[in-house]
């Protein structure tokens, strides 16, 4: 099953590194394993199979993805060229929206449509969450909200 992640760490010297795979941990990664090392840097889209090392959690037949042509947002994979415009707003919502990062269901309209007030909460209670908007060249926008992706991150990886 393979997975997706940024490499975080590269020690060009020592031909191993690190990704952080698309749930936040730490994987190690040694280049024989990379199918593409020259285009092995920090900040590098890959992708890899995960597996497990005595030191722990690794990565292996890794692929660097050429620069920049998609991100990764909440798990859904956007080209950066399709991409027309993107918006930061706040909206208020539902105090009881809050999405359980564990439990995150990784499509935004599964996403959406999971969303239903509990009866516990004060009726028209409610906090400021920040979201962000992009739009294709498709047509088509995709919301996120600072519960699933980290905003300011996503943003610098939209404005390489």
């Amino acid at each position: 099953m393979a997975m997706n992640g940024t490499i975080t760490t590269w020690f060009e010297d020592k031909g191993f590194g690190f990704i952080k795979d698309e749930n936040g941990e730490n994987r190690y990664f040694h280049v024989i394993k990379v199918a593409n090392p020259e285009l092995i840097k920090k900040d590098a889209a890959v992708t890899f199979e995960p597996g497990t090392n005595n030191k722990g959690l690794s990565a292996f037949a890794v692929k660097v993805l050429p620069e920049s042509k998609y991100i990764y947002i909440a798990g859904e994979r956007m080209k950066l060229t399709a991409i027309k415009s993107y918006v930061v707003f706040s909206e208020d919502e539902p105090v009881d929206s809050k999405i359980d990062k564990e439990n995150a269901v990784l499509s935004v309209g599964l996403l959406m449509n999971s969303i239903r007030p509990k009866e516990s909460v004060k009726p028209g209670e409610t906090r400021s969450v920040k979201k962000l908007a992009i739009t294709t060249f498709q047509g088509t926008t995709s919301i996120f909200s600072e519960d699933e992706i980290d905003i300011e991150a996503t943003i610098k990886m939209l404005k390489k």
